[in-house]
């Protein structure tokens, strides 16, 4: 029994398919296919079967699921504590939605390396829904991104709750999730585009149907069409699709095309308030906006957590973190920070 036939069977397990553990790593079908066959052998168990939508775990494939997790798990960290063995530096993994990954972890990691200089971060962008199980695998240590939208039928999403009727997290009582910041998304245009054929009352904002939003032309950043975020759900819920929308390297490229006449975009309120103040952008007052959530830090529980992660999660609640948040970043020193993975192998 090796680890990476054990890393196999994990990916199996939680994705539902061998093609679906194939993909997130990164091996090819028969590699994953083989892997699982060898513990088959080994163990004289069959571990899954073939059932509707995917498959189903014998009652000895979800023992070894359990295990397996935890095996795995551990041999993550025990290489990252052999990296930090005898120098003066803690490894930091952050995982994030690539909308937090642009736009609030950055300035959250500077505001915190500069209390924490001998602690080293990386960002790794993902979609919504893998992040507690990157906090499972041990590969990453933190994980910052929007709570989960609600589930269709549980609620819109878009009120005063923070969407956790959608919450379905693997193995809830192994992580921690700690709300640290509420946020407002609002629909922006420049004021010229939004301008044609949209209504007014009075002194009051320019006025969108809901009836308009999938004809509109759509200027979004990687990850905000993800289902699994307030954003996501709502443009989903009203027929804002792929057809509709173009996807810019960044949201700062896209709010720089919506101020320039070519679209609408969904944003958060705080970080656009000097556009809205100088004009170049304008808040458009649209049914169930402005879309309503909370951000949250989450990692392992207990001894689990690395030291380096658990500062960081005491530092997220404090005052300082959310002046960096209501603030423009500059940008995490270079000696402590590595560029952006942005990985979409689950989209």
């Amino acid at each position: 029994m090796t680890l990476t036939q054990l890393r196999a069977f994990v990916a199996v397990a939680r994705l539902g398919s061998v093609k679906a553990a194939a993909l997130s790593l990164r091996v090819s079908e028969p590699a994953v296919s083989g892997a699982v066959a060898a513990l088959r052998r080994e163990l004289g168990d069959p571990l899954f079967v073939r059932a509707a939508g995917g498959i189903a775990l014998t009652p000895g494939g979800r023992r070894l699921a359990a295990g397996a997790a935890e095996i795995v798990g551990l041999a993550e960290e025990t290489r990252r504590r052999v990296r930090e063995a005898g120098t003066e530096t803690s490894y930091l993994r952050v995982a994030a939605t690539e909308p937090s990954a642009e736009q609030i972890v950055p300035p959250l990691l500077e505001s915190f390396v500069r209390r924490h200089p001998e602690v080293e971060s990386s960002t790794l962008a993902v979609p919504a829904r893998v992040l507690t199980e990157l906090l499972l695998d041990r590969r990453a240590d933190v994980a910052i991104g929007p709570a989960p939208a609600a589930a269709p039928g549980g609620g819109s999403g878009d009120g005063d709750g923070d969407g956790s009727a959608g919450d379905q997290d693997p193995a809830p009582e192994a992580v921690e999730h700690l709300p640290f910041l509420k946020f407002q998304l609002v629909v922006v245009a420049a004021p010229r585009h939004a301008g044609a054929g949209l209504e007014r009352a009075g002194d009051g904002p320019l006025r969108l149907p809901l009836s308009r939003l999938p004809r509109e032309h759509w200027l979004l950043g990687p990850g905000q069409l993800d289902p699994a975020t307030p954003g996501g759900a709502f443009l989903a819920r009203h027929g804002v699709g792929e057809a509709s929308v173009s996807i810019f390297p960044s949201t700062t490229a896209a709010l720089n095309a919506v101020a320039a006449g070519d679209g609408l975009s969904l944003t958060l309120l705080h970080l656009v308030r000097d556009e809205l103040r100088h004009g170049t952008l304008t808040v458009l007052d649209i049914p169930g906006t402005p879309v309503n959530g909370v951000l949250r830090a989450s990692a392992l529980r207990g001894d689990r957590r690395s030291p380096a992660a658990s500062a960081l999660c005491r530092f997220v609640t404090t005052p300082a973190a959310l002046r960096s948040l209501l603030s423009r970043s500059t940008g995490v020193p270079g000696a402590h920070f590595h560029p952006t993975v942005h990985v979409s192998l689950w989209s």
